[in-house]
């Protein structure tokens, strides 16, 4: 069999590239937006938006992408996101000059309606890999696949703040629409993904059990993915950087964005690594302890008052995050069933929401009961908390290897 990825897949990759990069940049707008317009608790507020709806719309959504064609899902949720980024930046222009409290409440309905999307784009994409590239060529397509959604995401974070110092919000937005839509014209060069198996008949509540079926009983799956959602639930900084950017570090847009593309920049350095240098064993022991470093790293960046320590901290984290994606992503892509892809991609996607955007809305709370700072360093030492108690209630978790 031959290593070369066929050209389906950089077609696959470039229209992820382009999706994700304006996903990012829309976050990191909305983020900064919604700070200036209202608090740090509407931040949260705004990823319990997002959260809701992506979790209720994913266990209707994994069932219907597992019976019908993954590509048409995937083309039509890259076009909804751009009438969603549109009407962002529409409602942002000077002309209308909206209230705060209006202005603010539209955003949220706005990222709301993404949530939903992001339920069936997500998904749709993870569940087509398998079908485009051999098994053999799988554990490389997906390290291209991560490196693509961190390159993004760092692209996505650092040109949001960017742009918002160049040309402003409303135009940014444009921007973002325009990335969008040209991720769809690349996902429309794709082969059609008819559904695996005969599932035409089966019962949404039936199909939606099977998946949470397989899910539970696999005990490393289940492991990895709870680890996931709570550390990055309570370490989770996201929500807290416009603040600290702006009263702590004093630094402005361009800065900001930095900083919040730190994070995906040490995960893509330590992608890189990992790549060249792939895990052979103990791969979960080496996970628990990186999971352990990043919530270390949370608490550095809570009790730092410097741009460059901040940084770093971030940067750190990021490094040690990305182990637990690398090895998340290998067992769901190499131990799902064709047939149950969609809604094993589903059910991930439901605990990275939780830990991102519910952690977001944690993040907001927090921060309004004991302030900024404490809830950062809360948040970090959270996170070391729940890797103690993994390492209690999953002792297989410390010998996984693959």
């Amino acid at each position: 069999m031959s290593d070369k990825l066929p050209k389906e897949f950089w077609n696959f990759i470039f229209a992820r590239l382009f999706f994700v990069l304006g996903l990012r940049m829309i976050t990191t707008i909305v983020i900064y937006q919604v700070f200036h317009l209202a608090s740090t608790y509407m931040v949260g507020i705004a990823g319990l938006a997002e959260f809701v709806p992506a979790v209720i719309a994913a266990l209707y959504a994994g069932h219907y992408i597992d019976k019908h064609n993954k590509k048409n899902i995937l083309v039509w949720s890259y076009v909804f996101y751009t009438l969603c980024a549109i009407a962002l930046a529409l409602i942002s222009l000077p002309y209308f000059s909206l209230a705060n409290t209006t202005q603010v409440t539209v955003i949220l309905s706005a990222v709301f309606c993404t949530g939903i999307i992001r339920s069936f784009a997500g998904p749709a994409a993870n569940s087509m890999i398998a079908a485009i590239v051999s098994r053999e060529q799988l554990q490389k397509a997906i390290s291209y696949n991560s490196s693509t959604w961190l390159i993004s995401s760092i692209g996505g974070h650092a040109m949001g703040g960017l742009l918002i110092a160049l040309v402003g919000i409303s135009s940014a937005y444009f921007v973002t629409a325009g990335l969008i839509i040209t991720a769809a014209i690349f996902a429309l060069q794709l082969k059609p993904k008819p559904p695996v198996g005969n599932q035409q008949n089966e019962p949404m509540f039936i199909a939606i059990k099977n998946g949470f079926s397989f899910v539970f009983n696999n005990k490393n799956l289940l492991g990895v993915i709870s680890l996931d959602l709570f550390a990055v639930l309570f370490g989770g900084a996201v929500a807290f950087i416009p603040e600290v950017a702006s009263t702590i570090l004093h630094t402005g847009p361009i800065g900001y964005g930095f900083l919040n593309a730190a994070m995906d920049i040490g995960s893509l350095i330590s992608i890189i690594v990992l790549v060249r240098y792939p895990m052979r064993k103990k791969q979960g022991l080496k996970m628990l302890l990186c999971v352990a470093g990043f919530g270390l790293c949370i608490i550095i960046f809570g009790l730092s008052k410097v741009y460059w320590l901040s940084f770093m901290a971030l940067l750190t984290a990021g490094l040690f995050d990305a182990v637990s994606v690398v090895v998340r992503g290998t067992i769901l892509q190499l131990n799902t069933p064709d047939e149950l892809r969609g809604r094993v991609a589903s059910i991930n996607l439901i605990f990275i929401n939780s830990s991102n955007e519910l952690g977001q809305f944690e993040s907001g709370v927090t921060s309004r009961m004991f302030g900024t700072l404490p809830a950062i360093i809360f948040g970090g030492a959270m996170s070391v908390l729940v890797v103690a108690a993994t390492w209690i209630k999953f002792p297989k978790l410390r010998k996984l290897e693959y």
